[in-house]
């Protein structure tokens, strides 16, 4: 394996284990000492190979398919990463909280998580907007239309989730 796609590699499973709020001794922990913090953590600087056997257990800890892994792969073996959705935030503070509760919760949540405040605006990704879908008990497109609605969504991103469905 050559140094620069170790190096990937490691990146992404340190994305991963970021995006899940675990610490290199989290990971030691949550997996009851399966898993080192000094083996996870050379893994992720590209300092030590990892074999194929020892990636997919480690994407099965992660509970990730092992592709989310791999340098160079993206869903849908698109070139780059599917467009990004802008919540307005101001505007979604004007939403009663009836209706908008659960998407006001869970922006602040990703606020949170990025550490990102600017009260404006926040991108959200597909996946987030098929989880909130889930929440909604909604389609994605049919969650997007409601959200273009409130005004808290722009009418492009109709676009964006359609190109998504098609893939």
């Amino acid at each position: 394996m050559s140094s620069e796609y170790a190096k990937q590699l490691g990146a992404k499973l340190r994305a991963i284990r970021t995006q899940q709020g675990l610490s290199l001794h989290g990971v030691e922990e949550k997996s009851q000492g399966r898993w080192k913090a000094v083996v996870v953590g050379s893994y992720e600087r590209g300092d030590r190979a990892v074999t194929v056997q020892r990636l997919a257990e480690l994407a099965d800890f992660y509970g990730v398919p092992v592709q989310e892994l791999l340098p160079g792969t993206t869903p849908g073996g698109a070139a780059e990463p599917p467009p990004k959705l802008v919540l307005d935030l101001e505007r979604l503070a004007t939403v009663p909280a009836e209706k908008a509760g659960p998407l006001q919760r869970y922006a602040a949540t990703i606020q949170s998580q990025r550490g990102d405040y600017n009260g404006k605006v926040l991108s959200i990704r597909q996946d987030d907007l098929r989880t909130l879908a889930v929440i909604y008990d909604q389609s994605p497109s049919v969650l997007t239309e409601q959200l273009i609605s409130w005004g808290v969504l722009d009418a492009d991103a109709r676009r964006a989730v359609a190109s998504h469905d098609e893939l």
